[in-house]
């Protein structure tokens, strides 16, 4: 109830789920749809500042409408906000995800027609059929190499996060266009099957076991104030950071004495997450 991000209500309604819980509001189910753009900012207010990114074929709730603007939430972690009504279309089960870093959506089963939009990692969608190695959907044709059926998911998340190294740093960001840190932590487990929240602090909080100094192993994580980077090898971690305002794999020792100098303050947590 106290955190903006879950809460399931504006200033004029709220979720069912809330109802003898929070006062002068009107309470609704909401009604069912799916992000129907390649990459959708979720915004604290309509225009407002980025909280998150969604992508595209994610399930989301919608509570209110509000001139071109929608409010609701994700339905993979409940993450509520705002979004631009254009940018969601009807709800629909998705067969396949995009399980390479970045692909096209084609107007046809050609390679060298002008594409239509660029999808990042973790795109949802419903295939249609196929011809020409291209996967047909609702909004075009897309290599179908670049695709898994829901529930294939990849085995190491290391080598998911290496997939974006030099990705451009972005404060929100979870696609091919930018990351930040818990962006990067996020997608790379997502795309494995593994249980991961948005949000680094979020991050923090997940169940598993606490490690000592040293005993690091690639897909642990560590934490500041403000920051996760996942280990990538013995010694060393790959992190979207704006100190290089990018992705990058880098000695865990160096990073470490950057951010506290910085004034991140010392490692908070390491991280060996369950599951």
């Amino acid at each position: 109830m106290t955190d903006r991000r879950f809460l399931r209500a504006t200033d004029r309604i709220a979720h069912e789920s809330l109802r003898g819980r929070i006062d002068g509001r009107e309470f609704v189910l909401g009604r069912a749809a799916r992000i129907a753009f390649p990459l959708v900012d979720l915004c604290a207010a309509p225009d407002g500042p980025r909280d998150r990114q969604v992508l595209m074929g994610t399930p989301f709730t919608i509570l209110e409408e509000r001139g071109s603007h929608a409010f609701g939430f994700e339905s993979a972690h409940g993450y509520c906000g705002w979004l631009p009504l254009a940018a969601l279309g009807p709800a629909q089960d998705a067969t396949h995800w995009l399980a390479a870093p970045a692909s096209h959506l084609y107007p046809a089963p050609d390679l060298k027609r002008r594409e239509i939009a660029a999808l990042s990692l973790g795109a949802r969608l419903m295939v249609e059929g196929e011809e020409h190695g291209f996967a047909r959907t609702a909004k075009g044709w897309v290599w179908q190499r670049h695709l898994r059926p829901i529930g294939d998911w990849l085995g190491d998340p290391v080598a998911v996060a290496r997939g974006f190294l030099g990705t451009p740093y972005l404060w929100g960001g979870d696609g091919y266009a930018g990351l930040d840190c818990s962006g990067l932590v996020h997608a790379a487990r997502v795309a494995c099957g593994l249980p991961c929240p948005p949000d680094s602090d979020l991050q923090r909080a997940m169940p598993g076991a606490d490690i000592a100094e040293g005993t690091e192993l690639p897909g642990d994580l560590v934490f500041w104030r403000g920051h996760v980077a996942m280990v990538s090898a013995p010694g060393a971690i790959i992190h979207a950071n704006a100190h290089h305002m990018a992705v990058v794999e880098e000695p865990l020792a160096d990073a470490t004495q950057r951010i506290e100098t910085a004034g991140s303050g010392p490692v908070l947590r390491r991280l060996r997450p369950a599951g």
